[in-house]
């Protein structure tokens, strides 16, 4: 079974489940197909807690049975993570922020919110597509750019808030069109992070 490269997770219980240290351990290791016995001589750990953890993974949806095979005396269970990587759904470390008024295009809070929301909704869609044996269709574009004075970051802002409106003009959904959704956003650098080209 080929696991999916993100899985979301929008449950507070598969939350808690897959935060523990122990478990996540196990879906590291778990990226490649491991039993109980594989694992407990990887972490050190007796083979009866590895397979309580296991049990845990299982039942919340976050690991898969692969095979199961014939040892001595006992039926030897081989498991996989569901995912590469597990995304936390945002909204449930707590209440969904109030929407900004007017969606302040220059409120950190609105920023985060929007954020969350294309986290959540490229994550679910992603893993649709992947199990239809598609490819989700997406992009990304990045630049770094500098202000001198705050001033700067208002007609910036301005500025291309109208080329993406006389833009979307042109590409307006409609009939036998795919809709998408276009999200800009823009924060301070973080320090030392290498520059990023438009691209």
């Amino acid at each position: 079974m080929s696991s999916l490269p993100t899985d979301l997770i929008d449950d507070a219980n598969r939350a808690r489940l897959a935060l523990s240290p122990i478990r996540r351990q196990l879906l590291q290791l778990l990226r490649s197909p491991g039993s109980a016995a594989s694992l407990s001589v990887a972490l050190g750990m007796p083979r009866q807690k590895i397979g309580y953890h296991l049990r845990a993974l299982e039942a919340a949806g976050l690991i898969s049975l692969v095979e199961e095979r014939a040892r001595r005396g006992f039926v030897e269970r081989v498991l996989v993570a569901r995912a590469d990587a597990f995304i936390i759904d945002p909204a449930i470390m707590g209440a969904t922020p109030a929407t900004v008024a007017a969606q302040d295009r220059y409120a950190a809070e609105h920023l985060v919110q929007v954020a969350s929301e294309v986290v959540r909704e490229v994550t679910r869609m992603r893993a649709g597509a992947e199990g239809e044996g598609k490819r989700l269709l997406t992009f990304t574009i990045e630049a770094d750019i500098g202000f001198a004075r705050p001033q700067d970051l208002e007609d910036f802002t301005n500025r291309l808030a109208q080329a993406v409106a006389d833009l979307a003009r042109t590409y307006a959904p409609g009939d036998g069109t795919r809709r998408y959704r276009l999200v800009i956003g823009g924060h301070p650098a973080v320090a030392n992070k290498p520059t990023t080209s438009s691209h």
